[in-house]
């Protein structure tokens, strides 16, 4: 729950110059407890600002006339604004309907039913997966179900938002990133989630592209250049010797390493050390053998780190023989697959 938090601060504001639109909100809230209120904020930047408090009958039924130039988000809360967290993207003379249910050990609005908006649609459905991961299985797999579902919703500009779910994990979802931006810009060039989205993809680096060049300085104070192993398979490792997870990584790439080094496979290792002789150690005391072990010395701010937008270690990049990258950030059993599809 608290990575959905998250995602209200990632929202960022944009002014337009459509004349205002009338919409309407309506439908039921259901088991608000009582001495709360339901109220209608739009998102201005990181800020909330209050629409309109939900004036609710008998029944829990409402209705709100709201004025969107264009798809704007709101968030349906309670009075004391932690609770009860619920988004709408709603547009210009958009008439939804939507029946929530207020569910107060999480104290959020569920989205039961909805008509008239598929960016409300695609947050029901969104919200319902995660509400069903209750344990670590069940949360591996709704973030494949998550991915799966903005995949084939890529058109519904509430994705633009929603990915941002994966923003921490955004290297492993850049592909996901761009075919949404995609599929977007061109119908919503001037919205703030989409102009996001091309932003973060400024800097990266997607299967299918040029791997740009490093050159840098080895062991020996000699420059070898990542061009130099062109016709050959490579793995660039991005690593260092204060790594936990690096150097526990190291055994299954020597592993691979000997496996398929006579079959056209290299590695080109980048360090983000700065203490010399703990790199020279850790090559050492890890049995490194292949000699295209490369530093500058400058820790996060390698020049080939920087190159390849590296934001933590361990961080691989595989390339094939022409140059192009195949796939990031494969590991363990991960690569070991990927190299026996390749070589095998």
């Amino acid at each position: 729950m608290k990575r959905m938090h998250f995602l209200l601060f990632v929202a960022i504001f944009t002014s337009c110059s459509l004349s205002a639109q009338k919409a309407t909100l309506s439908g039921t809230i259901a088991d608000l407890p009582a001495g709360n209120t339901a109220i209608l904020s739009e998102v201005v930047g990181d800020q909330l600002r209050t629409i309109d408090t939900l004036r609710l009958d008998k029944s829990g039924s409402f209705k709100v006339t709201l004025t969107p130039t264009a798809p704007t988000l709101y968030i349906l809360h309670t009075d004391s604004r932690d609770g009860g967290i619920c988004h709408l993207m709603i547009g210009p003379k958009e008439k939804v309907t939507a029946d929530l249910l207020y569910l107060p050990e999480q104290r959020i609005f569920k989205i039961m039913q909805c008509k008239g908006s598929n960016n409300v649609e695609l947050y029901r459905q969104f919200y319902n997966i995660l509400l069903g991961a209750e344990n670590p299985t069940q949360q591996a797999m709704a973030s494949q179900q998550i991915e799966q579902l903005l995949s084939k919703n890529k058109e519904v500009l509430m994705s633009a938002f929603l990915v941002t779910f994966f923003e921490q994990d955004f290297e492993n979802h850049a592909a996901l990133y761009a075919d949404i931006r995609d599929a977007l810009v061109k119908t919503y060039p001037n919205d703030p989630y989409v102009k996001h989205l091309s932003d973060r993809l400024k800097s990266v680096l997607l299967p299918g592209m040029e791997a740009p060049e490093i050159s840098m300085k080895d062991t020996e104070g000699n420059i070898r250049r990542l061009s130099d192993l062109r016709g050959k398979v490579v793995m660039i490792d991005f690593w260092a010797s204060w790594c936990g997870p690096c150097r526990r990584e190291n055994p299954n790439v020597v592993k691979l390493y000997k496996k398929y080094h006579d079959r056209g496979f290299e590695i080109y290792s980048v360090s983000l050390d700065k203490e010399r002789s703990a790199w020279l150690k850790a090559i050492k005391d890890d049995g490194l053998v292949w000699p295209n072990h490369v530093s500058d010395l400058n820790g996060w701010t390698s020049s080939g780190g920087k190159t390849y937008g590296i934001m933590s270690v361990p961080s691989t990049v595989l390339v094939d023989k022409d140059g192009k990258i195949i796939a990031r950030n494969l590991r363990g059993s991960e690569l070991e697959k990927k190299l026996s599809e390749i070589f095998d």
